[in-house]
């Protein structure tokens, strides 16, 4: 074999590790479960890795009796911020988990010939 000719085998043997990593990585953000919150924790978003939304808890402290269309307005506002807190909790445990698989492709354990 020339120094430049590709180990197919080898190149199938890494590509086998890569997916069970990343199939493994997948199955940690599924289990995973991240919170975002909104309004000092009036609401509190729990998703999983993948962005799911899981959970939502509204505290009564979040209602105004006497102003009801107003608490239903900052709670709607609450709730977006709270869920996009959480994915953006979700996106970087993503890139913790998936990041290294990635940067695996183009320099590090697994690299495709000639590139």
């Amino acid at each position: 074999m020339n120094p430049g000719d590709v180990n197919l085998q080898q190149l199938l043997e890494q590509a086998q590790l890569m997916q069970q990593q990343l199939a493994t990585a997948q199955q940690e953000l599924n289990d995973a479960e991240v919170e975002g919150t909104a309004g000092g924790g009036l609401v509190v978003a729990t998703v999983n890795g993948s962005g799911e939304l899981l959970e939502l808890k509204i505290s009564p402290k979040a209602i105004d009796p006497g102003d009801p269309q107003d608490s239903a307005d900052t709670i709607a506002d609450l709730v977006i911020a709270a869920v996009r807190d959480a994915v953006r909790a979700a996106a970087d445990l993503q890139q913790e988990k998936l990041g290294p698989l990635a940067q695996g492709l183009g320099g590090g354990g697994f690299q495709l010939p000639g590139f």
